[in-house]
């Protein structure tokens, strides 16, 4: 049974998929790391362009990140002040990367 995944132009099977996600999630639960540093190779490795596996990776980061601190906002435990430096340097660093690296493109 396939699967047409139109960002990436390709047909997959389900099976496979789902099976591979199965594997990642046991893993990540099972030695509490994430899996998204096991997800992005997997897709590469049956063929999935690396920009949509590293995307499909990136989506599942900030999808566990966002359930964590909306759990521990319940709950007070998240530092705000420090959750809004970390994002206005996150966010200035982005804006300076962009930059730099379409001033090295554009020079060659």
């Amino acid at each position: 049974m396939t699967l047409y995944l139109p960002i990436a132009e390709m047909s997959v099977n389900v099976f496979v998929i789902v099976g591979m996600g199965a594997a990642v999630g046991f893993l990540s639960g099972m030695f509490g790391v994430g899996g998204g540093f096991l997800i992005t190779p997997l897709l590469i490795f049956y063929n999935i362009p690396p920009a949509v596996a590293v995307a499909t990776g990136a989506n599942q980061v900030i999808a566990a990140s966002f359930s964590g601190a909306l759990a521990h906002y319940r709950r007070g435990t998240v530092d705000l002040k420090l959750g809004t430096m970390l994002l206005v340097g996150g966010g200035i660093g982005s804006f300076v990367g962009v930059w730099v690296f379409t001033l090295l493109r554009r020079l060659g």
